[in-house]
């Protein structure tokens, strides 16, 4: 795949791609959707295949006598179970989707509370390496969007003009979240730029 014929179907196929957002031209609206189609059943198979090799790396783990294997055997027969259940009762039946989302929503609610403990600490991490008034104003500024977003505010929202300051405030974050995804857009553009003109082949391995 270090082939030059493999840079210029990728770069040509990423055009036509491009291309059809911005050209109204049947046939390249109908090669850019075949294209996206090729996509998405290689990034399918590609997911797959990565669940599978999680699998039988856990289940290999889990053969092993080892002190923790027992965290490999949870994970292979949740696995086959949830597949099972899966191919029984179908992704749509509604006590398989009630199962599944019990079990995720906790979940995603402990990492989420596992990173906000690992921010907390790397922010006081920070404050003590490097000290000085731009951090003293992060860290104000971090308690303070932190007490507005909270309950400690809700008993200003009963009154008129104090509710529109306080929801002004908690308006203000938006502006950092839509930074960072125009950060993360144009990281994707430049991205997206060095691939087609070739400078940054991904797929050559």
């Amino acid at each position: 795949m270090r082939s030059p014929v493999a840079a210029a179907f990728a770069i040509a196929a990423g055009l036509i791609v491009l291309a059809g957002y911005f050209i109204p031209i049947p046939l390249i609206q109908v090669v850019r959707l075949q294209i996206l189609d090729w996509s998405m059943l290689l990034a399918a198979v590609a997911a797959l295949v990565a669940i599978f090799n999680l699998a039988a790396g856990h289940i290999r783990k889990a053969m092993k006598p080892s002190s923790s294997r027992v965290f490999s055997v949870v994970v292979s027969l949740s696995l086959i179970i949830t597949l099972v259940a899966g191919f029984i009762l179908g992704a749509t039946d509604p006590l398989f989707q009630r199962v599944v989302t019990n079990i995720q929503i906790p979940i995603e609610t402990t990492l989420f509370g596992m990173i906000s403990i690992s921010l907390a600490y790397a922010a006081f991490l920070f404050i003590r390496q490097r000290k000085g008034w731009v951090n003293s104003v992060f860290i104000v500024s971090v308690v303070f969007f932190l007490l507005t977003n909270s309950w400690f505010l809700v008993w200003g929202q009963s009154i008129p003009i104090l509710s529109e300051i306080i929801s002004a405030i908690q308006k203000i974050p938006l502006a950092g979240s839509r930074g960072v995804l125009i950060g993360i857009s144009l990281g994707s553009l430049v991205t997206g730029l060095r691939i087609l003109t070739g400078i940054d082949r991904p797929y050559s391995g």
